[in-house]
């Protein structure tokens, strides 16, 4: 819990019989930084988010012991996570002939799971169908950020403009220099620690002080020094030096479970949409906000085809109800943003609202990873415990690959996230029982260092995503059908990762443990990218530079599904950066009277 919490000013209820002058549909990043800046330029602002609110402080107790929760944090009987195997092995929707009372994604599997289970979606209730997905879904106040893994990194013009050096795909109809100053802003505004190391494939924020690396990461960034790669502490998206404008948010201890998944920080050292946008655009009186609000389509004005408001559902009740707003801002999330375009049928966009070009739900795109490697460090066998788990992340090694040189067997490239040192729960594979037992695992648990590969997934018009005729969730609105692989350059990609991984543990003179080789299923990065993608050519893109749809000025699509390509780098600081460019831009415009 915060030492001192601040309550919020009394705020106003949300009124469906006035016309706001925005709708903003999500809470997350995107969401919540449309909010922010919208309501900063004197927008009234309506946000509808399909969850409910949570009190954050009393879900995430990132302080608490295990001991101190009566199931050591796991969660009740009767609540199943999903397992690799279940994903690799069935179809879905998941959560169908289940016998569990509630059925969860994969990362409700991991330890602490029992705090985080409040925010995600029981399977039974939102099923989707087609190719196997780990399709991980969060619906409360906030989304995904109440309880993401907090690595904030900026993309460059290795990025936006890579089909210029390896001629596949489409560019973004925007370049670095564009969007540099609204990632700056980001920094300042919401906090990012990390260290400058001046590369030009991963541009260095404005940081604050960093976490400090362990003695085995340091060993790391020494060696692959030696072999012009280099590894970074993590750019987390924390304030470790605090933030004066933000009431709501404290600076990190570095004494919290972050080593514990899924995330979530209740002292709000790292950013969540709640208490970094969303309370303080509230504090200006001009967002009001509608949680339980499952918007199922974009309503449209048939004499001049704009975007008149949402419909909506209430989650509880399932009764209907419609808001209206000058402009409709989407934020829901790359696939549900995607979902409520195709919902949104009409005569003046029969296709489905902003789909002339068809490319909705196309050219989807994310992460592969799987491969990865573990190794022992000898020297730290035995060593004093170090307070190792109240760092919000551990390493990061940036892409290496197709920057000077061009390889034959895949493009673009792979950047590694990895940890080493003690942890708050020490690794127990080790055989054996009794007094040496305990004492061996002791003498182990800070001694492992491990990194796993992120890759980028080429974007492709047949990878997409389209509405289920045959399928609803519990509200009746059609779910969506995934067809959806990863392709040759991705298999090729993982070969490679498993190869430089177990090569630059050696390097670093570590003892290689295990080397994973197999890509984990679609969907296990939970980076959803694409399926609204930005461009230049209307015929073959659905939004503008400014993520306003080419068909429907009034309507703007501020999440990851704007996306041209996917990178390798971590999406979340580069999808607010983008949101502040577009939302500047939307608010000039409606002064103007263009909307």
């Amino acid at each position: 819990m915060p030492l001192l919490r601040f309550l919020q000013t009394p705020q106003p209820d949300a009124d469906l019989t006035r016309t706001y002058d925005a709708i903003v549909v999500g809470s997350g990043a995107a969401g919540g930084m449309a909010a922010h800046v919208l309501t900063s330029k004197g927008l009234e602002v309506l946000m509808l988010e399909a969850g409910k609110k949570l009190d954050l402080d009393r879900e995430l107790k990132s302080m608490e012991w295990p001991y101190e929760h009566p199931r050591r944090g796991q969660m009740p009987p009767g609540h199943h996570a999903l397992t690799l195997n279940e994903y690799t092995i069935r179809q879905p929707p998941y959560g169908a002939g289940q016998p569990y009372d509630k059925v969860y994604n994969y990362i409700q599997g991991g330890n602490g799971a029992d705090y985080s289970r409040n925010f995600m979606v029981d399977e039974k209730d939102h099923p989707y169908t087609g190719t196997r997905y780990a399709w991980v879904r969060a619906r409360t106040l906030g989304g995904k950020t109440t309880i993401w893994g907090r690595l904030a990194l900026r993309l460059s013009d290795y990025d936006f403009k890579a089909r210029r050096r390896d001629g596949y795909g489409e560019d973004w109809p925007i370049s670095y220099k564009d969007i540099a100053p609204y990632y700056d802003r980001v920094d300042r505004y919401l906090g990012i620690s990390g260290v400058a190391e001046h590369l030009p494939h991963l541009p260095d924020s404005i940081f604050q002080r960093p976490t400090r690396l362990t003695a085995a990461e340091a060993t790391l960034r020494a060696k692959m020094a030696a072999m012009g790669r280099t590894v970074t502490p993590y750019r987390a998206g924390v304030t470790t030096d605090g933030l004066e404008h933000n009431k709501y948010r404290s600076r990190c201890f570095g004494r919290g479970a972050c080593a514990r998944r899924p995330g979530g920080c209740d002292i709000h050292a790292v950013f969540d949409s709640p208490t970094g946008l969303i309370y303080p655009a509230q504090d200006t009186g001009r967002l009001s906000l509608r949680t339980n609000a499952v918007v199922r389509e974009v309503l449209v004005d048939e004499r001049t085809g704009k975007a008149s408001g949402v419909a909506f559902l209430d989650a509880e009740t399932g009764r209907a109800y419609e808001a209206r707003a000058r402009v409709v801002v989407l934020a829901a999330s790359t696939l549900e943003s995607a979902r409520i375009m195709l919902l949104s049928k009409s005569q003046a966009h029969p296709n489905g609202i902003g789909n002339s070009s068809g490319h909705v739900g196309h050219n989807f795109c994310e992460h592969i990873m799987g491969p990865g490697v573990r190794g022992l460090v000898k020297d730290r066998i035995g060593a004093p415990r170090t307070i190792d788990d109240g760092r919000p992340g551990g390493f990061y090694v940036p892409r290496f690959r197709n920057l000077k040189e061009r390889r034959t067997d895949f493009i673009r490239g792979y950047g590694f996230e990895g940890s080493a040192g003690n942890s708050m729960f020490a690794a127990s594979d080790q055989p054996g029982f009794g007094a040496d037992y305990k004492k061996r695992v002791r003498d182990l648990s800070g001694a492992y260092i491990e990194m796993g590969g992120f890759g980028e997934v080429l974007a492709r018009y047949e990878n997409y995503v389209a509405l289920d005729p045959n399928t609803t969730d519990r509200w009746g609105i059609p779910v969506l059908r995934f067809h959806y692989q990863f392709g040759d350059n991705e298999k090729k990609m993982c070969e490679d990762m498993a190869n430089t991984a177990q090569e630059m543990f050696e390097a670093a003179g570590f003892e290689i443990v295990g080397v994973s080789r197999t890509p984990l299923t679609e969907g296990w990065s939970i980076h959803e990218l694409g399926t609204a993608r930005m461009g230049s050519d209307r015929r073959t893109s659905v939004l503008n530079q400014f993520q306003q749809s080419h068909d429907v000025k009034n309507l703007f699509v501020v999440d990851g599904s704007s996306h041209v390509s996917a990178s390798c780098q971590n999406p979340t600081w580069t999808i607010m950066a983008l949101a502040w460019r577009s939302c500047d831009y939307l608010a000039e415009e409606f002064r103007r009277g263009r909307l």
